[in-house]
């Protein structure tokens, strides 16, 4: 029997061939649309795995709004001791140390550091004298006055006696000033901050240089503020000082003036904070990071920011409810470089993400790793 197609057509032929070839290759077609289909499925599973993330519960915390500034402290005094005469110099020793005043030395006001010796000076003083004619002028004066008193001696005499007195009084206190310009003494508590060296006994001239001296117990720093913080930053406001040579320590101070004007060029306004240094933790120079707190809240939430997501619509963070992340719409109040205060969108006791949040979306699985 002859094939059907020997009736058709070159055209017709080819056509019929194309319909088997279709025929033929269907089941093919339909085994890779189940194998798809398939995956898919197995797609769709695999979306529904739980993601494993670490939460907290919101609980009322506290925050403030501060400033942050930077600047250089120096000491609160400083002072530079010359000598007031000339003379051979002496070096005193240090009687907590038992040596040498030296540098770093700590010196009590009025304590002599450094004596000069000149003869000559003293000599010229007469101190000893003058101190006798003292002695003599005030019992010739106690004299008079009992004379005076029961009649013996004019009125006149005993005046007169008051004014031998008293000069002889301002003769000897006279030649005890110039006496101590031999002595170089500390005028307030502080630490030896220069010692020029010389020799024992070396002749000094007056007006020489030999003690330099601080006291940064408190210590002074000025700081220039931005220009929108000027109704807000007032006198006697807490600042927080920290330097990174002391990494575990906070000092503690206060704003102590501040200038009513701003600077057209930088568009600051000056302050001037005043620090408690008392263990000399800080040293004059150094430079350092103040924190100026303006406000502070309290029973409030306060979440850490690098929670906080941040995209077109705003600023969201993911709780969990029942197993599920639920994104959440926030609004901050008072910042700091940590955290934050929330003031909308989350409530005491909502187990806040901390851990995992970044692959997240609204209504994803969660699974609660640990509190």
């Amino acid at each position: 029997m002859k094939p059907i197609t020997n009736n058709f057509s070159q055209t017709e032929r080819a056509a019929i061939k194309l319909i088997r070839s279709v025929i033929k290759t269907t089941p093919a077609i339909l085994l890779m649309a189940s194998l798809v289909a398939c995956n898919n499925q197995q797609s769709n599973v695999s979306t529904e795995i739980a993601v494993p993330v670490s939460v907290t519960d919101i609980k009322p915390g506290s925050i403030e709004k501060v400033v942050n500034t930077t600047g250089t402290v120096v000491a609160s005094k400083e002072t530079s001791l010359s000598t007031q005469t000339s003379g051979n110099y002496h070096l005193l020793n240090n009687p907590r140390t038992g040596r040498p005043f030296a540098l770093g030395d700590m010196v009590e006001a009025g304590q002599v550091i450094i004596r000069l010796e000149d003869a000559e000076y003293e000599n010229g003083i007469a101190i000893e004298s003058k101190k006798l004619s003292l002695e003599i002028s005030e019992q010739e004066l106690k004299k008079q006055q009992s004379l005076y008193e029961k009649g013996g001696v004019t009125q006149l005499e005993y005046r007169n006696s008051e004014v031998s007195y008293t000069n002889a009084k301002y003769s000897y206190e006279q030649a005890q000033l110039q006496l101590e310009k031999l002595k170089v003494k500390a005028p307030f508590k502080g630490v030896i901050t220069s010692l020029p060296y010389y020799t024992s006994g070396t002749l000094v001239a007056s007006g020489t240089t030999v003690v330099g001296l601080m006291d940064y117990s408190n210590l002074q720093m000025e700081v220039n503020l931005p220009e929108k913080y000027i109704a807000e930053v007032q006198n006697g406001q807490e600042v927080r000082i920290m330097n990174y040579t002391l990494p575990n320590d906070t000092l503690h101070g206060t704003v102590k003036a501040l200038s009513p004007a701003i600077s057209t060029a930088t568009r600051t306004f000056t302050g001037m904070l005043s620090i408690d240094n008392p263990e000399l933790k800080l040293r004059p120079g150094m430079f350092v990071k103040a924190d100026i707190v303006l406000a502070r809240k309290d029973s409030v939430i306060v979440i850490p920011k690098n929670v906080i997501i941040s995209g077109q619509r705003g600023k969201s963070v993911f709780v969990v409810d029942k197993g599920t992340a639920v994104e959440k719409k926030i609004t901050f109040g008072f910042e700091n470089q940590n955290e934050a205060e929330i003031t909308s969108g989350l409530n005491f006791n909502d187990r806040l993400v901390v851990k995992g949040f970044e692959t997240l979306r609204n209504r994803s699985k969660v699974k609660v790793i640990n509190q």
